[in-house]
């Protein structure tokens, strides 16, 4: 079965200087994966509080009140995400966020849930 080609309803010389703007799928579909990784409300909380400042595993478990595996099950998804950074310090590992891009994406979508 042939799918059926959409007719523009918009001019076609402003559709032929969007194209090569548009970002290549590949790109759309990571970040497709990067808006799922931030989809999930324990992955949220996650970072929020890396926003505040460093935490370790066990910190993160108590301020959430969940298991340290259950924190780190989180870490997993958000490391490949590259979401947030670690450091040892003796035994512990202390993690924070990857960057200022992290705090940026959820300070703006923060604010525009507030907004409503």
């Amino acid at each position: 079965m042939d799918k059926k080609q959409s007719k523009p309803c918009g001019k076609a010389d402003r559709l032929a200087a969007l194209r090569p703007q548009m970002p290549k799928t590949p790109l759309l579909y990571d970040l497709s994966d990067f808006f799922k990784v931030m989809g999930d409300g324990t992955r949220i909380q996650i970072l929020w509080a890396l926003e505040q400042g460093e935490l370790c595993v066990g910190d993160l478990a108590a301020l959430l009140n969940m298991t340290t595996s259950a924190v780190s099950h989180q870490l997993r998804a958000l490391r490949t995400a590259k979401l947030f950074r670690s450091r040892n310090e003796g035994k512990n590992l202390y993690y924070s966020l990857n960057d200022d891009h992290v705090k940026d994406i959820l300070e703006k979508a923060l604010e525009h849930i507030c907004e409503r």
